[in-house]
């Protein structure tokens, strides 16, 4: 009977470890189920005292001269190996890297504007690479684009610092800039500037309590006086008529 054609799917995607039989050493250190050092074994000693304990013998470090194997169950093996990886994948986070493009003729003010960008993208923990290219006739003098880029890394020198000096490749400078950790890094403007505008701000302030207790010593409370209301003005007595009458003054003569 021929034997069953076995697919290559099914083999495991992780790497390949010997277990018992398949140890190729002649003479192997061995490491006991409770951890203890048993030193170097023949093979034949070492798969003896594996079967005598119900378990197998795994091959943890092929390359190591002897090689070294383990007394352990072989399912339980692989469980903690996988666990292990789990948790090394979690601590393990892919860098990113932005990119800021710079000119040799920049205004002041797009040069600061590209100094808040790389300034947020370090307090993120995020790499900066700064990239200045020339045009043209723009080549004949590179020293300025160097001095727009050592502007630059002046500007963000408490943030990040440069992985090696600003070089010249083709017809650009390149620099690339790693943040600085946390402890030695600077704060980040914005949220300094945030909390200071808390701090300057008034606090609110409470609204004046009604006190009912306030005696006159005799026991009783005092009540606040009301004023007392504007007396009515006397109205000025009406003349009948207009009030300058031109035949006023002849009446009187007659």
């Amino acid at each position: 009977m021929s034997r069953p054609f076995v697919p290559r799917s099914s083999s495991p995607s992780g790497p390949f470890v010997r277990v018992n039989g398949k140890i190729r050493a002649r003479e192997v250190r061995v490491i006991a189920v409770d951890g203890k050092q048993m030193g170097i074994l023949p093979l034949g000693d070492a798969l003896n005292l594996a079967r005598t304990s119900g378990v197998d013998l795994v091959e943890i470090a092929p390359n190591a001269v002897p090689p070294v194997c383990r007394v352990v169950d072989f399912g339980k093996y692989r469980y903690e190996q996988a666990k292990r990886d789990k948790e090394s994948k979690k601590h393990q986070h892919a860098t990113k890297v932005k990119e800021v493009q710079l000119s040799p003729k920049i205004d002041p003010h797009d040069l600061g504007v590209k100094i808040e960008h790389a300034v947020d993208f370090l307090c993120e923990d995020m790499k900066v690479k700064v990239t200045l290219k020339f045009r043209g006739r723009e080549m004949a003098h590179t020293e300025y684009g160097f001095q727009v880029v050592q502007k630059f890394l002046a500007e963000i020198a408490p943030y990040g610092n440069r992985d090696f000096e600003p070089k010249l490749i083709g017809r650009g400078i390149n620099v690339m800039i790693t943040p600085l950790p946390r402890n030695k890094r600077a704060k980040h403007p914005r949220q300094t500037e945030g909390a200071e505008v808390v701090k300057s701000s008034p606090p609110p302030q409470a609204a004046p309590a009604e006190n009912n207790n306030h005696g006159n010593g005799s026991g009783q409370i005092e009540r606040p006086q009301k004023p007392a209301p504007a007396k009515p003005q006397p109205a000025e007595p009406k003349t009948a008529g207009f009030a300058n009458n031109p035949f006023a003054q002849i009446e009187a003569n007659r």
